[in-house]
């Protein structure tokens, strides 16, 4: 797993992430015509025998590690959000998308022999699951690409996706939602563009941190922290740290890795989609903020802290190990010293 990290020198860590953690160009062109033949089917296969009035696909959208530019040699997944007229709300979302998923299942089955490729369905445990997950092979892939299909209410539709948005969107999510990060699909495109418009060298960053998490050993039953947590780290230490585009990669990662040891004092968001400057949100924000810690906000949603409730620990564990290897020492065996980065953004005063 990460004992080639641990054993790399740290002045050659962005010789190890070019070498062996960033896909080739071969690879990342099979797998956006990969990408682009199951976008393809979705739009026009989807629903097209189904009786008037018919479900119109408004939209694809490509996240996971391939749409945002972080994914890795081996192993590359990607998270298509499909928009769909029938999604009038959140609620609509919450109670439709189970027959949504079982007919795009249904129509991916039918499909496959024609468009020449292969899906291997993973079957989900939940009554209402929320994605559909498969691997799809093919002649023209040399590897398997794990995809998973999201269904999802056009929240975005009349909103400018670079711009604070109105507060109308998220008033409506605030009231509509019952679990953190439940509608997070929605604002998939959100999530995206936060990790996608960074620099080459910050998602660089990003793989090597994702590298490294695979270290983690994860107990039966117990769940670790996703991997977009990871991501949302590694900006944050990169913002708050360096912002220069030729950034040592070493106290990069070394400044994740303090983080992550200090899990317990983390509280963390940005204000790029929204902010306190809508009352309600204002009074939902401080809410949150005053939750237990760690705190990592969504930047595209405000209800979801990602990592909650997860096994921080233990990743912390493994931080503290990772910082006694060669990766994390300089020529002379001193130990490279993270950025002085804050656990905490500062938070505006109540309205």
């Amino acid at each position: 797993m990460a004992l080639d990290l641990y054993q790399t020198p740290a002045r050659k860590l962005d010789k190890f992430i070019f070498d062996t953690l960033q896909p080739d160009s071969t690879f990342l062109r099979q797998a956006g015509q990969a990408i682009d033949t199951i976008c393809e089917f979705l739009k026009t296969n989807c629903f097209a025998d189904r009786p008037p009035p018919r479900i119109k696909v408004l939209k694809v959208v490509k996240g996971g590690s391939l749409g945002k530019g972080t994914s890795l040699k081996g192993g590359s997944d990607a998270d298509l959000v499909v928009f769909l007229s029938c999604f009038k709300g959140f609620g609509d979302q919450e109670t439709n998308r189970a027959g949504i998923i079982k007919e795009i299942e249904r129509m991916l089955e039918k499909c496959q022999q024609q468009k020449h490729f292969e899906v291997f369905i993973e079957q989900s445990r939940w009554p209402n699951p929320r994605v559909l997950s498969f691997m799809m092979s093919s002649k023209t892939l040399n590897e398997s690409i794990e995809f998973d299909v999201l269904p999802a209410y056009n929240a975005l539709s009349a909103q400018v996706s670079h711009e604070p948005l109105q507060g109308l969107v998220y008033e409506e999510l605030i009231h509509s939602y019952s679990r953190g990060g439940e509608f997070s699909t929605c604002f998939t495109e959100l999530q995206r563009d936060f990790v996608v418009d960074r620099r080459t060298k910050v998602k660089s960053l990003i793989r090597l941190v994702k590298h490294w998490y695979k270290q983690v050993q994860q107990p039966e039953g117990e769940s670790l922290p996703p991997q977009y947590a990871l991501e949302l780290l590694s900006v944050y230490a990169w913002e708050q740290g360096s912002r220069d585009r030729a950034f040592d990669m070493a106290e990069g990662f070394r400044t994740v890795l303090e983080l992550i040891r200090q899990h317990k004092q983390l509280c963390v968001y940005w204000t790029i989609y929204y902010n306190f400057a809508d009352e309600v949100l204002a009074g939902f924000l401080h809410q949150q903020l005053q939750k237990a810690r760690p705190i990592i906000l969504d930047p595209a949603d405000p209800t979801g802290i990602v990592g909650e409730g997860s096994r921080w620990d233990l990743v912390a564990r493994e931080a503290e190990r990772c910082c006694r290897q060669q990766c994390c020492m300089d020529l002379y065996g001193v130990p490279v010293q993270p950025w002085d980065v804050p656990v905490s953004t500062a938070s505006p005063q109540r309205l």
